[in-house]
């Protein structure tokens, strides 16, 4: 009777092992697409710091994701459970602030646009200041990361919901483990690029294919960066005006009949949902920008 009682057990464990590994594999291709965009935000968002301070910082703000997680997930599980309607409001609002961010990002670029210029040199700054201007940068990265962090969650529970709770908790851990690995592994091998690049040109003593691709890698880093910069601040907009336009329905609803009559077009028509969550995002980030401008010349009045 023992034996059999520790058969059913392991029957048991397996049935729930695979149907976690089924979840996961769904889940983690429903959040490939915001793992792309976590990646651009947070390779943006950690540039600009010292060579040999970039994996600590980035080694920080991993940590910050981690914690988001161990956040996230448990609150998750507990408000699906007493207040499923509360999810949807909670990533509106973490929608609407993503857009607003990119908003103010592209407002002071074309207005302002020495305020905001990333120091590409730190070294006549002191210690003091080289410390809040990575504590800046680190928090701005874990505040973002927050609100992805939120929505790769919920798709995670989206695929979960009717399965066992002990299934809901592994696939949602397993999935807030394997992307924050791969996000920042990822983000820790893009801004040490150029190092690599260096490494290459010294081990080649400047001849040979070692040389040549230490020469792209150090000349492509740069740029890599740069371009980061840029989509990264798409990616706030796609991001931001997805989680917009999925959470109220007459957006959903009216962008999908805009979609509906345009040119059906080989290839570019598959691309107009997402510039409709650009475009969405765009506008939302601009109106939270003027209300919350105006509100600060309100206040700045009384």
């Amino acid at each position: 009777m023992a034996g059999l009682s520790l058969l059913t057990l392991l029957d048991d464990i397996a049935t729930v092992l695979d149907d976690v590994a089924l979840m996961s594999k769904v889940a983690a291709k429903k959040t490939a697409g915001v793992l792309g965009d976590d990646l651009a935000l947070n390779a943006q968002q950690v540039s600009g710091v010292r060579a040999e301070r970039e994996i600590p910082v980035v080694w920080s703000v991993a940590k910050g994701s981690f914690k988001n997680k161990l956040i996230l997930v448990p609150a998750a599980l507990l408000i699906s459970s007493i207040a499923p309607w509360l999810i949807t409001p909670l990533l509106l609002v973490g929608g609407l602030f993503l857009c607003f961010e990119g908003a103010e990002k592209v407002h002071e670029k074309l207005f302002h646009p020495h305020s905001d210029a990333e120091p590409t040199d730190n070294s006549d700054l002191s210690a003091d200041n080289l410390a809040d201007y990575e504590q800046q940068k680190i928090k701005g990265a874990i505040r973002t990361d927050f609100i992805l962090s939120a929505e790769i969650i919920v798709i995670a529970l989206g695929t979960v919901q009717g399965h066992p709770f002990i299934t809901q908790v592994l696939v949602m851990s397993l999935i807030a483990v394997l992307m924050t690995i791969g996000v920042y592994g990822l983000v820790a091998g893009i801004v040490k690029m150029d190092d690599l690049g260096f490494y290459l040109q010294r081990k080649s003593q400047g001849e040979g294919a070692l040389s040549l691709l230490g020469d792209g890698l150090v000349s492509m880093a740069p740029k890599l960066m740069k371009f980061l910069t840029v989509v990264g601040t798409i990616a706030m907009f796609l991001v931001g005006g997805g989680i917009i336009v999925h959470s109220l329905s007459f957006i959903h609803h009216g962008l999908e009949s805009v979609v509906s009559v345009l040119p059906q077009i080989p290839y570019l028509s598959a691309t107009y949902s997402t510039i409709g969550n650009g475009i969405i995002g765009l506008m939302s980030g601009l109106l939270m920008l003027a209300l919350l401008s105006g509100y600060r010349r309100l206040r700045a009045t009384h």
